[in-house]
Formats: C-alpha cells, sequence, structure tokens
C-alpha cells in the first residue's frame, strides 16, 4: 500500500473539487421572488437582486429578512448538489475540506 500515492490522489479530487465547486452557482429566493440571492458553490455572494416591490412596503426590516430567507435558500440548495457532486465523484458526502 503506497500511502504517498493515496495521499496524492485524495488531493488531486480535492482540487477537482473545488474547482467545480467554484463554477457552480445557485440561486435562493423569498417573499415570492422579491429577493434573490446568487452563489457560488463556494458559499460566496454573487449577487443580491431585490425587486423595488419590496421596498415601497411600509416595514423596511422585511427586506432584510427577506435577504436572509433567499440566502438560507440559496445554502441549502447549494449542499443539496454538492452532495450530488461528491456522489458523482464517488467521494463520500462531508469529505474534508470541500465543502
Amino acid at each position: 500500500m503506497n500511502v504517498a500515492k493515496i495521499m496524492q490522489q485524495a488531493q488531486q479530487a480535492q482540487a477537482q473539487m473545488q474547482r467545480m465547486l467554484g463554477e457552480l452557482e445557485v440561486e435562493g429566493s423569498a417573499g415570492g421572488g422579491l429577493v434573490r440571492v446568487r452563489l457560488s458553490g463556494l458559499k460566496e455572494l454573487k449577487g443580491v437582486t431585490i425587486d423595488t416591490k419590496a421596498l415601497a412596503g411600509e416595514e423596511p426590516d422585511l427586506v432584510g429578512d427577506l435577504i436572509v430567507a433567499a440566502w438560507q435558500e440559496a445554502s441549502r440548495r447549494l449542499e443539496e448538489q454538492s452532495r450530488e457532486l461528491l456522489g458523482r465523484l464517488g467521494m463520500p458526502a462531508g469529505f474534508p475540506g470541500l465543502i
């Protein structure tokens, strides 16, 4: 058993997965689409879109709540898609250093 070779293969698989996650992008929305948030597969915030209808309300705190809800939905979708990617690559969910 060549431990060095196994470690090298694991590092290559991790680098490949990091590249794939970097290319992945998901969107979450809240308030019936009034707020949308885009995240990269590495959980980097890529964009926030707020419909002007959300800003016309009488409760300004509501917009903040919608942003948080949209981010949570995008994060959930990201976790699902990341698990799918791991499965396709034959890696166990929760592979260290990936997600």
